[in-house]
């Protein structure tokens, strides 16, 4: 298993985390042991919106003993007074449902507390009128959560609580489908979703990523807006290699699902491999680099992938990145022949000069 580190903070988490949506379908005694098997493989970071309650109790089962292995994402805002998945922007709800999750889960601390599902900006409103960030902020201050995040699927949302500076982590809807503008949830257009990608990085907020397959259509050549269907590890590899991306959240019901999610963990390069996209007339090519590392190896020993993300990120101000260019061991060089060097380096995004 790779692990990366979250930016504001020490936690190395698991590339391969686990969404628990679906999980309730099976019996107790499945979700421990598929939680249990998945600790065992690696796996320490957890997302709670939960389609359904009983979840939450066998997930506190299968961790007993064992809290500090992983890290529990939980919302703020899912609510299971019915025993199944509800969402609610009301404070005292809200509380209510920490409570009762935290007693579930037999922990008294929230390493992710995230606001839940804000999309549009009456819910904005709702939940800044109703006092559920200034709540989750008093958790804060008590130690009872870690860090703060958003889960969203709208870009504008998001950078409007990166304006608050008040989170950490952000989760959001990446897959190839959204990020081209087909799907339920395509929310923004190609160069708004990677711009927000660049954002996070440079703000140092995490990303970890839910509908990594969307809903299972990507899988499905019949469902999928592509004419191919993908893979499990092409579509987890896609949003691994997104900017500020530091752990996918696919959904699984049991050990089964477990099983063929952390075949990535095996998969070679050819498998990962997901350029076929590239083909794909769905696809609204930008001409953009999404840092891949797929046209590597550069036969001149050029970084091509590291070269790009610090030139999108200087464009966005960042003084820091134009040093790491500055410092890098090697550089593109200056050509006389600037057509022929622009038209090589156009996917690039690099502008050479005379």
């Amino acid at each position: 298993m790779e692990y990366r580190k979250l930016p504001h903070g020490d936690e190395q988490i698991s590339v391969i985390g686990l969404g628990t949506s679906s999980m309730g379908e099976s019996n107790e005694k499945e979700i421990i042991a598929t939680i249990q098997e998945a600790m065992q493989a690696g796996v320490n970071y957890l997302d709670l919106a939960s389609g359904h309650a009983k979840t939450f109790a066998a997930i506190g089962k299968a961790i007993q003993g064992q809290r500090e292995k992983v890290y529990l994402q939980i919302h703020f805002g899912a609510n299971y007074v019915t025993g199944e998945y509800g969402w609610t922007t009301d404070l005292k709800t809200i509380q209510e449902s920490i409570q009762w999750q935290l007693k579930m889960l037999q922990t008294d601390y929230i390493d992710f507390g995230f606001i839940h599902c804000i999309d549009e900006m009456r819910d904005l409103e709702m939940i800044q009128q109703s006092g559920v960030i200034d709540y989750i902020l008093g958790l804060k201050q008590q130690g009872i959560v870690k860090h703060i995040g958003l889960s969203s699927h709208t870009p504008e949302i998001v950078h409007k609580f990166l304006d608050m500076q008040i989170i950490d982590m952000v989760m959001f809807s990446i897959n190839p489908a959204y990020d081209y503008h087909h799907g339920e949830y395509a929310f923004g257009k190609s160069d708004e979703r990677m711009a927000l990608y660049q954002r996070c990085e440079k703000e140092e907020v995490g990303i970890s990523v839910m509908k990594a397959f969307s809903a299972g259509q990507l899988l499905d050549q019949e469902k999928s807006p592509f004419p191919q269907a993908l893979t499990r590890i092409q579509c987890l590899q896609y949003a691994l290699d997104k900017p500020a991306v530091v752990t996918v959240l696919p959904g699984v019901r049991n050990r089964q699902d477990l099983k063929e999610i952390l075949d990535y963990t095996k998969a070679t390069n050819q498998e990962k491999d997901y350029t076929i996209i590239s083909t794909f007339e769905a696809v609204e090519h930008q001409g953009k680099c999404v840092y891949c590392k797929h046209c590597h190896p550069c036969p001149k020993g050029l970084d091509i992938a590291l070269i790009n993300k610090y030139y999108d990120l200087a464009l966005l101000g960042d003084e820091l990145a134009k040093d790491h260019y500055l410092h890098l061991e090697k550089k593109p060089v200056i050509v006389c022949n600037v057509d022929i060097a622009n038209s090589v380096a156009h996917s690039m995004s690099i502008k050479c000069k005379e």
